[in-house]
């Protein structure tokens, strides 16, 4: 009976934190930033399919900035900054979960307008510094291979080296040591979560299990053709699902990395794309859903 009492309260404290944060989410456009939780502040950039989230995250009296967004978003993400952190404001560092182009767009952009370093796994930065055709063919996800690679291969080399040139991000961006503190985030940690690209990492603040956890799980379902479609129209149902599958390097790996994640029972998972999801129900439903991403629910339910 305690227990049932115990579940109740508990649930009644899970719809009061999510309808608090879906009043957020109504209440903020693109370009709009709120914040998640304590020192955690979200803000989703781009429209359509190509919308994605960036972080600014305090640590003590600074900052620091997680994940770039696409292309020309830099004075979005200046201009927001100031507003949450004062004039002139800029931050200790820049943190990218992965090298994709919605997530890294802006980095050059910023690391330059801010001078300050952009930071990535060890394991990520092949992945950045793409000179040819042959790096994108060892790390290619489905994308790349059904339509990047065919597109590119058709073009004068002269012109395919210009263009990964000019998307490159390698001149600014530098490894950090995963072994040590966060650059700029002490109180975080690194968590790896290759899959959905080779150096693909997530941030765990341990203190209160804050997870921001770039596109290794997402909440919204980018695996189905209506999920996909309504996310596009802002119809999309909030939901603890995987990582895109077509921009997915290695999906074992990602199933792998989806169950480190859900080890860590976060109580606010903050993710690359869809609102972020707070409340004690988010272990449960992750660690729901690595079970049934990894194909344990079926093992289980054939045992039994």
């Amino acid at each position: 009976m305690m227990d049932q009492v115990t579940n109740a309260e508990t649930s009644d404290s899970d719809r009061q934190e999510e309808n608090v944060m879906n009043r957020k989410q109504r209440n903020a456009g693109i370009g709009m930033c709120r914040e998640v939780t304590p020192g955690v502040y979200c803000m989703e950039t781009g429209k359509g399919i190509s919308r994605a989230n960036v972080y600014f995250v305090r640590s003590g009296s600074s900052w620091v900035l997680i994940d770039a967004a696409l292309a020309n978003c830099g004075q979005l993400i200046r201009k927001t900054a100031e507003s949450l952190f004062g004039a002139n404001t800029r931050p200790t560092s820049i943190l990218l979960t992965h090298n994709h182009p919605d997530h890294a767009g802006s980095a050059v952009e910023l690391a330059r307008m801010w001078d300050c370093p952009v930071y990535v796994h060890p394991d990520e930065m092949p992945y950045v510094g793409i000179e040819d055709l042959s790096t994108i063919e060892k790390y290619a996800n489905p994308l790349d291979r059904w339509i990047i690679l065919p597109i590119l291969r058709m073009m004068p080399r002269r012109r395919v080296e210009a263009m990964l040139s000019s998307s490159s991000i390698k001149g600014v961006v530098r490894a950090f040591d995963p072994s040590a503190a966060l650059p700029g985030l002490p109180d975080w940690e690194c968590i790896p979560t290759p899959g959905h690209t080779p150096g693909h990492v997530a941030f765990l603040r341990t203190s209160d299990r804050v997870l921001i956890a770039g596109d290794a799980v997402v909440t919204v379902n980018l695996n189905s053709l209506w999920g996909f479609l309504s996310w596009g129209l802002r119809r999309n149902k909030q939901e603890v699902s995987g990582p895109p599958w077509y921009s997915t390097w290695n999906w074992q790996m990602a199933k792998e990395s989806v169950a480190r994640l859900a080890g860590l029972e976060p109580r606010v998972l903050a993710t690359g794309h869809g609102v972020p999801m707070l409340g004690e129900k988010i272990a449960r439903e992750l660690r729901a859903f690595a079970d049934h991403f990894s194909g344990r629910t079926a093992e289980k339910q054939t045992k039994a």
